[in-house]
């Protein structure tokens, strides 16, 4: 094997035309991720390259997915559902049909009756959602529907429930529990750009230690959306069998898995949810090891405005903590190994702490200076963002 040391130019407007002319011919960028933080950069990015790797966390403990966890003790699929329908294909080549049915929540205001009749009526091609469908998808979707209905416990509660989680939760269970088929037919029903996986498939939870002792078990009591903000920082994050068992379980990565990590030409740490979403995906066994054997670039862009997760975290620190969690695999990998840049935005973004140039420097990160950040929102603009990705790959 040969390894080829080159210069690129931030961004680079030749290559960023050439990817928008083909995108089929486009970059493999890997992104850790969960939530719906990255959706819109995934919306924007498939005008250039239809090859994006996305591995999300399963371990969403919140809105509807809770409810699918609790009644099938099942990974959250929630997050995949949100970031296949961003990479789908919009045009009339991507089943607009089935897209519309993915995206339709049944109503929140309507007896657990109605709602039954109306998921039944959809079954039997009775709907308009599913009647405009051809086959042979209907008959595939509504396979899938329809198992979901048989399994389903009588006082499962569908009142805003989503069609393309409850299509997903079928054809999981009808798969042996095993979520690859499920989520390569759904990818082939909406065309999706991209490839989306979770990191693991198995049914865990996220075990926060805070430190002022206490502990946090669950996804949705670290992000401030659904419980209050978290009154101390976070210590330690560590997985755990469910909601009620604190005790630690882990993981491995999947061999599927970490072939896609080993072959991606960029690998990223975007912005999100730092904990529950970024951290949360390095929990498994052999994440930090498959991207250290991987000698592409990797690049750490941190976050904007207030994560609730980060409660008076400077950057260094952040930086740190990622870093640790690479690293837990052998102390032997080294950060260059892990991590080759930071992309900021001096001029626009805001950092707690500032930029800790002294300690990139030691650890052998280059430092990227771009407009990616709107002065307007304060926000990650997407298209520079993506234009600079793009330019890195």
């Amino acid at each position: 094997m040969v390894s080829v040391t080159r210069e690129v130019c931030l961004p680079d407007p030749l290559k960023v035309s050439r990817y928008r002319k083909i995108p089929e011919l486009g970059p493999r960028i890997l992104f850790f991720s969960g939530g719906s933080a990255l959706n819109g950069l995934s919306r924007t990015l498939k005008h250039y390259t239809h090859n994006s790797i996305h591995l999300v966390t399963p371990f969403d403990s919140g809105g509807s997915s809770a409810i699918l966890r609790q009644a099938f003790d099942m990974p959250a699929i929630g997050d995949l559902r949100s970031r296949l329908m961003a990479l789908a294909d919009e045009t009339v080549l991507g089943h607009p049909d089935v897209y519309r049915l993915f995206n339709y929540r049944l109503p929140k205001d309507e007896s657990q009756e109605e709602l039954r009749k109306q998921l039944k009526a959809l079954v039997r091609g009775r709907d308009p959602l599913m009647d405009a469908i051809l086959n042979p998808m209907r008959s595939l979707i509504c396979n899938h529907l329809m198992f979901f209905i048989d399994a389903m416990p009588e006082d499962f509660d569908l009142a805003g429930a989503s069609i393309g989680n409850l299509i997903l939760a079928g054809g999981y269970l009808n798969n042996r529990r095993d979520l690859e088929p499920i989520l390569f037919l759904f990818s082939k029903l909406v065309n999706v750009q991209g490839t989306v996986r979770a990191i693991v498939d198995d049914d865990l939870h996220l075990h926060a230690e805070l430190e002022d002792g206490s502990e946090v078990i669950g996804q949705h009591r670290m992000t401030g959306k659904e419980c209050d903000p978290l009154a101390s920082p976070i210590r330690s994050l560590r997985l755990c069998e469910s909601l009620q068992q604190p005790e630690i379980a882990t993981t491995q990565l999947r061999k599927r898995n970490r072939k896609l990590i080993q072959q991606a030409e960029l690998i990223c740490y975007p912005p999100g949810s730092f904990y529950s979403s970024l951290l949360a995906n390095l929990l498994p066994e052999g994440v930090g090891r498959a991207i250290a054997r991987n000698r592409t670039p990797k690049v750490f862009i941190p976050n904007q405005g207030k994560d609730p997760e980060q409660l008076g975290m400077t950057l260094e620190k952040s930086l740190n903590l990622l870093l640790e969690h690479l690293q837990r695999d052998g102390e032997e990998l080294e950060a260059s190994d892990l991590i080759n840049f930071i992309l900021i935005d001096s001029r626009n973004g805001r950092y707690e702490g500032g930029i800790p140039e002294k300690r990139l420097a030691e650890l052998g990160i280059e430092i990227i200076d771009l407009p990616v950040i709107n002065p307007q929102t304060g926000y990650y603009d997407n298209e520079p963002l993506v234009e600079a990705l793009l330019s890195l790959s």
